[in-house]
């Protein structure tokens, strides 16, 4: 019995060798097809930019932290920051409807019931995981900044 045992135990575990070699070379073989593109224009810049605002890695797309950079309410910040958001991946060939990650940015944790407004919705009936934080220090004169993760 202990035999019959140990044999399945040992089969199952060289079936299980086996397969971890085939995933592992099929993830292997994905990376090196997977590339990091920058988005912007369609174009390579002319000289290296400070940082990427997308970049894309296989079908993951990354978007850098978008603000608003005028006078207004937090009610106003927030959408046009869900506005651009949307047109940025939009342009990449993605949709609102495809994030997965938003990371929320807050100049004063005063205004998470009002951001929150704005926000419900904004992404479809499946929502992304989210993660809101007041920080010392949005740039400008914004009031929220957000930055996402999605796919294409």
């Amino acid at each position: 019995m202990a035999r019959a045992n140990r044999r399945s135990f040992l089969g199952k575990t060289a079936m299980a060798a086996v397969g971890a070699t085939v995933i592992t070379g099929t993830v292997e073989a994905q990376a090196g097809a997977t590339k990091k593109v920058w988005w912007e224009n369609g174009k390579p810049p002319e000289k290296t930019p400070l940082f990427s605002h997308a970049v894309s890695f296989g079908n993951l797309l990354f978007l850098s932290g978008i603000g608003a950079h005028f006078e207004g309410d937090i009610k106003a910040h927030t959408k046009h920051v869900l506005d651009e958001i949307q047109k940025s991946l939009e342009a990449c060939g993605s949709s609102m409807n495809k994030v997965l990650k938003a990371q929320v940015y807050l100049a004063d944790l005063k205004d998470y019931k009002d951001m929150n407004e704005v926000f419900q919705g904004r992404f479809g009936p499946e929502p992304p995981v989210r993660t809101t934080v007041s920080v010392a220090g949005v740039p400008g004169k914004s009031l929220v900044e957000i930055d996402v993760i999605a796919y294409i």
